[in-house]
């Protein structure tokens, strides 16, 4: 017995010193944060980084949230300090996280360097490609202390996108304009997680070349790229909206194309359920193959 009683001890203590150790990330800054402990405090400024600590299994280690982190459920009864654009300083100081998780597009930058002229690690992600998305999955699991939970979220997300890879991506390619927004109109270029979501898919985003991130486009620049579908997602507009909008354009052709709607959700947050966005993606593409006029 007292055998056994030493050896639960010995199992206890290097637990114990496995969830107490350092750990040393780089962010997408290319920052190195170092953290002496796991953090028992975590705050994340975006509604899709609070998703990612959910998924990694570290939930029950977020102090707080911005507005509109709504998923999972448990996430709406956390405090809240501001939103994606506006973070309340004052309020972030008084929970004394161990860690602030921030979004390099999303936060102002000023608002993440004085955090961390306040002496707080903030740890800074930008999910540009679908394998980011596993890969910070996998970073938040490290640093909570929660590995094996994290691991298999990202390697069942890996799995799901690996068979849409394998069933469509080498399928005839389909033109693709993205919506984000319509008044004005903007959509994503080549760099954008949602244009890794339209090449997973065998489509094409024809504003794929665009300096920008996120630019605005007129209706005639749209004309002009020749796009086969019109796929859009918005939480400001309902899926008969979309559809609406296009048809009243001005621009007859334009009304010709058929126009989809994914929820904003399920693919304009960086997270695991982006993998079900991708899904209807696919589908909507094959949707535009199988009704392409044969010669």
């Amino acid at each position: 017995m007292l055998r056994l009683l030493r050896g639960a001890a010995l199992v206890s203590g290097a637990l114990a010193t496995t969830l107490s150790a350092a750990v040393q990330v780089k962010d997408d800054r290319a920052v190195v944060v170092n953290l002496p402990a796991r953090p028992a405090r975590i705050i994340a400024l975006s509604p899709h980084l609070t998703e990612i600590v959910f998924a990694a299994g570290a939930g029950g280690q977020l102090a707080a949230v911005v507005r509109y982190s709504d998923y999972p459920e448990a996430a709406r009864r956390l405090p809240q300090v501001g939103d994606a654009s506006r973070i309340d300083l004052e309020r972030v100081m008084a929970l004394k996280p161990d860690l602030i998780l921030g979004w390099q597009s999303g936060n102002p930058a000023g608002d993440l360097e004085r955090l961390e002229r306040l002496g707080f690690r903030v740890f800074v992600s930008e999910p540009r490609t679908l394998s980011d998305i596993a890969r910070l999955v996998r970073t938040v699991g490290t640093f909570a202390g929660s590995t094996a939970t994290a691991n298999a979220a990202a390697a069942h997300f890996e799995r799901d996108l690996a068979a849409l890879r394998g069933r469509y991506s080498t399928q005839a390619p389909v033109r693709v304009f993205y919506e984000i927004w319509h008044r004005p109109l903007l959509t994503v270029n080549g760099a954008h997680l949602i244009s890794d979501v339209i090449a997973l898919c065998g489509g094409t985003n024809v504003f794929a070349g665009a300096a920008m991130l996120t630019p605005s486009v007129s209706i005639e620049a749209v004309l002009a790229s020749r796009p086969e579908v019109i796929i859009g997602g918005s939480s400001a507009i309902r899926p008969h909206e979309l559809a609406s909008e296009w048809q009243r354009t001005r621009i007859a052709a334009l009304r010709e194309i058929p126009v989809r709607y994914v929820p904003a959700d399920l693919i304009q947050r960086q997270t695991l359920r982006i993998a079900q966005g991708a899904a209807l993606v696919c589908e909507y593409l094959a949707g535009v193959r199988a009704h392409r006029v044969r010669p």
